[in-house]
């Protein structure tokens, strides 16, 4: 498997290098790349990516603003953010939009190709519990890292699926306590059938059929109540309005 790249830096040197560190690495293939955050954007609503590697300073829109567009985007294909930038002070952001990674100007080769492994390594676990999945009736069942076990859970025992610092908790039907797993809501979203689930909030992922009421733009379901936020309004609502029909 080869992860398709884009670059994204104002700054041609810093361009010019993560390109060259992308050609060197095997597994991955550079498929554009870009000085300006507005073009990369438009590139990205038309192509399959996998990884971006985005500088975070930059005119007109920034690295972080564009990150945020990626992030907010309904849909399992979207592709995942390594930040290559001169500034530490943006890491909590950065784990906001869910990037991968993080990497500081200068970088070496060999800090660039731990990023790009950690990065296969994601996509390569993804691949494998979609493989999984299918060949193991994913339609009644997932399997989730919890400790140092995989627990097998039932589809329809899903509630609600929430961010955690780096975890998720998945609420289960008649469980009075989440399960806690090391993993992330994007990767939950990319997980779940999308005709029975629903990302509604940039925290929070719903079983759809354990929803029980909708009260202006909010979601009840059992003793949770959770937001439909701004990004994910107009996705909710198309499934509402098939709902209410």
């Amino acid at each position: 498997m080869k992860l398709k790249c884009v670059a994204v830096d104002d700054e041609p040197l810093a361009l010019e290098l993560v390109a060259k560190f992308i050609k060197q690495t095997a597994f991955l293939e550079l498929s554009a790349s870009f000085e300006n955050a507005i073009e990369a954007l438009s590139y990205l609503n038309q192509e399959v990516i996998h990884l971006v590697f985005l500088d975070i300073q930059m005119p007109d829109l920034s690295g972080m603003e564009l990150a945020r567009i990626i992030d907010g985007k309904p849909g399992k294909s979207k592709p995942r953010i390594i930040f290559t930038t001169a500034y530490n002070q943006f890491a909590i952001e950065g784990y906001k939009v869910e990037a991968l990674d993080y990497l500081l100007k200068p970088f070496s080769y060999e800090d660039f190709f731990k990023s790009a492994s950690k990065a296969y390594q994601y996509f390569e676990d993804k691949e494998k519990s979609l493989l999984s999945n299918s060949t193991q009736n994913a339609s009644e069942y997932i399997f989730l890292k919890v400790e140092y076990q995989l627990i097998k859970i039932l589809l329809k025992d899903i509630q609600v699926v929430e961010a955690y610092k780096d975890y998720v908790k998945v609420h289960l039907q008649g469980k009075t306590n989440p399960i806690l797993s090391l993993t992330s809501l994007k990767s939950m979203e990319e997980m779940l059938p999308n005709d029975r689930f629903m990302r509604i909030h940039r925290s929070f992922i719903i079983g759809l059929d354990h929803i029980d009421a909708v009260v202006r733009n909010t979601v009840h379901i059992g003793d949770s109540v959770i937001t439909v936020s701004e990004n994910f309004k107009d996705s909710f609502m198309e499934f509402l309005n098939k709902w209410i029909a």
